[in-house]
């Protein structure tokens, strides 16, 4: 694996072995915002003012949707229960390598890179504001006793991994969203809008970040 330079100036990693970057060559900060914490975490707060929420991804790679994540909850005094499902955890070395501490607060980037073992079945780093466990498992094997307000839809592209956007995956992960939780997802196909109207949601097209004209938003009803 190695790292791209991307448009906004942000780094994103290349892994040969998918054929596919974690993030967008067009911006890999500027596509997690736009994506995750604008179009998901922001809007449900926006429509739900709480103080408190849980929010689950799927795909959690770098951790870059978790920072950013984090770090808004953080200067907005809300507290972030954040978990992560990644059966292919990469090292603390890569992490460090990211360069995703420019764009955060430093005691939350230092909190997350000491308490990071990937060699566990389960990490869990907590803060005042923040806790965070991620699940090192396939998607098919996560269980949990949480619901979560958002889900964010982050694994690599259908092209690459389709058992990822199937019905059948797509309902083992959306079984733990509350009713009026939101799905948030960079992509948008016909069967991905067939597969969450099956499942009971209402679909939106949202716009999408820079090199896609749209994404998917999704609420559970």
């Amino acid at each position: 694996m190695h790292f791209v330079t991307t448009s906004d100036g942000s780094k994103t990693l290349y892994n040969p072995t998918v054929g596919e970057h974690y993030h967008s060559r067009h911006g890999a900060v500027q596509e997690s915002r736009h994506v995750f914490l604008q179009s998901g975490l922001q809007h449900y707060l926006n429509l739900h003012p709480v103080t408190e929420i849980n929010v689950l991804e799927v795909g959690f790679g770098t951790g870059l949707n978790f920072l950013l994540s984090a770090d808004y909850c953080a200067q907005n005094n809300i507290r972030l229960n954040y978990t992560g499902i990644e059966a292919y955890p990469l090292t603390v070395d890569i992490l460090r390598e990211t360069g995703y501490n420019n764009y955060i607060n430093a005691d939350l980037w230092q909190n997350f890179i000491s308490s990071y073992p990937h060699s566990f079945n389960h990490e869990v780093t907590s803060s005042e504001s923040c806790k965070l466990e991620v699940a090192h498992c396939r998607l098919m094997d996560f269980t949990s006793e949480k619901q979560f307000h958002i889900i964010y839809f982050d694994a690599f592209a259908a092209l690459h991994q389709p058992e990822m956007w199937t019905t059948e995956a797509l309902h083992q992960v959306c079984r733990y969203l509350i009713p009026g939780g939101i799905f948030v997802t960079y992509a948008i196909t016909g069967n991905l809008k067939r597969s969450m109207k099956t499942l009971g949601f209402s679909i939106e097209k949202a716009p999408g970040a820079p090199g896609k004209r749209e994404m998917l938003r999704a609420t559970k009803l």
